[in-house]
């Protein structure tokens, strides 16, 4: 139990982060256009982030645990994006959906570089060096 706890936790303490942050009315910095692209970076970041982490909580108990990851931060996203329709000062944008979509791009392009680097590490695995 421990185990399932310290797998699922990450990803939806995350999930309660974003919640959060989408849930305040305004979170400029007043930095102008830096201010903009910085939300932007950080929303790809997010997102392959809990990409990343639903991908480890799910990789134990499903084959196509990728696919599964991939697809619940991408619900995710426009359900986040519904809910800011429904916060003063914050409105719901197609565009950021694809953002955050670009930043689960990311984390599946490094979870399958990941992946094929353990399959090919693993014939080396037991190769003894010196006996």
């Amino acid at each position: 139990m421990r185990k399932v706890i310290s797998e699922f936790l990450p990803p939806l303490a995350l999930m309660g982060l974003i919640f959060f942050l989408s849930d305040q009315p305004d979170l400029s910095t007043g930095l102008g256009l830096w201010d903009l692209v910085l939300r932007k970076l950080a929303h790809m970041s997010v997102f392959a982030l809990l990409t990343l982490l639903w991908w480890r909580a799910l990789s134990p108990r499903t084959r196509h645990s990728l696919a599964a990851a991939a697809a619940i931060s991408f619900l995710y996203a426009i359900s986040d994006e519904y809910h800011q329709t429904f916060v003063e000062g914050r409105h719901g944008s197609p565009v950021d959906v694809a953002i955050d979509s670009v930043g689960i791009g990311v984390a599946l392009l490094l979870a399958r570089q990941a992946w094929f680097r353990r399959r090919l590490a693993r014939p080396f695995a037991t190769i003894q060096i010196g006996k």
